[in-house]
């Protein structure tokens, strides 16, 4: 096998490529000169993390016109770690750890977003704890209606624990991460998890008109940029669902806020949508 020279490895390493160790490990391990330059590689990252100093990393393609509308996230978040997916924390913005006095119940935060509908805490969502739900978040009889067909009538059977279809059409929380559809925004993963980077990449990429909030116009534009292939289920799934979350969470100004769409993640939004409504009406 080949060394490479401190000058090309210098240069890989403040270019585009992390995994400067991955590099070093393919070369001939016996090599004196290969084993220097490794601990010599090794102080130059660790003088630049001490330093601050950032690695410059290519995010736009100029061939990818694309890259230029929905820009990629490339400074720090104010999230610790936030590539790694929080069990039952929604963290971002003003709440590194999550809501505060917020009891997820042992819940995923995929888990909680849908827990508020399970109305008697049973671990079961029935059709029509869907309905009250919506009933006590606002919306008419219609809007609550038609949200309790489409929801049971697509995520029961996918989270019931045997292959027989039921009649009552019940969502169990133990089991919604698989009834989790496509062309998502991909904040909660595969088993339910929340990803600060994804849910940061929502406002880096979609929120021109104010840095922390969000118009209906680019609302629309994620959920079109998020479509997956052959997804219809998925393309009206996802613009069904934040036309709904739009409605209820718009402010004054006609927009949605950060903090509003991560307390929508984790349902914390639910409860205090429903006890606002509740001291409105005494």
């Amino acid at each position: 096998m080949t060394c490479y020279s401190h000058e090309q490895v210098k240069f890989l390493k403040n270019g585009s490529i992390l995994q400067t160790d991955g590099l070093i490990v393919r070369l001939d391990k016996d090599s004196e000169a290969c084993e220097k330059l490794v601990r010599e590689v090794d102080e130059i990252v660790m003088a630049e993390e001490q330093s601050g100093n950032e690695i410059n990393v290519e995010t736009v393609a100029p061939m990818a016109p694309v890259m230029y509308r929905r820009t990629a996230i490339s400074g720090d978040v104010g999230v610790e770690k936030p590539h790694v997916p929080r069990a039952m924390e929604a963290t971002g913005g003003d709440y590194p750890q999550g809501t505060p006095d917020y009891n997820h119940n042992g819940y995923s935060v995929l888990q909680q977003h849908i827990a508020f509908f399970d109305r008697n805490n049973d671990g079961v969502i029935y059709p029509w704890e869907t309905f009250q739900g919506f009933h006590a978040l606002g919306f008419n009889f219609i809007i609550s209606f038609i949200g309790m067909l489409f929801i049971h009538s697509a995520q029961s059977y996918p989270t019931l624990d045997s292959w027989i279809p039921s009649l009552w059409f019940p969502v169990y929380i133990k089991n919604i991460h698989r009834a989790k559809h496509g062309s998502d925004t991909e904040v909660y993963d595969t088993e339910g998890r929340f990803v600060p980077y994804k849910f940061e990449e929502i406002f880096s990429k979609y929120a021109k008109t104010e840095k922390n909030r969000l118009t209906f116009s680019e609302l629309m534009e994620m959920t079109a940029a998020n479509r997956n292939v052959a997804d219809p289920f998925g393309w009206i799934a996802s613009k069904g669902e934040w036309s709904v979350t739009f409605w209820l969470l718009k402010d004054k100004d006609g927009l949605i806020s950060k903090e509003s769409i991560r307390d929508m993640f984790d349902g914390s939004i639910f409860k205090k949508v429903e006890e606002m409504r509740k001291s409105k009406s005494q």
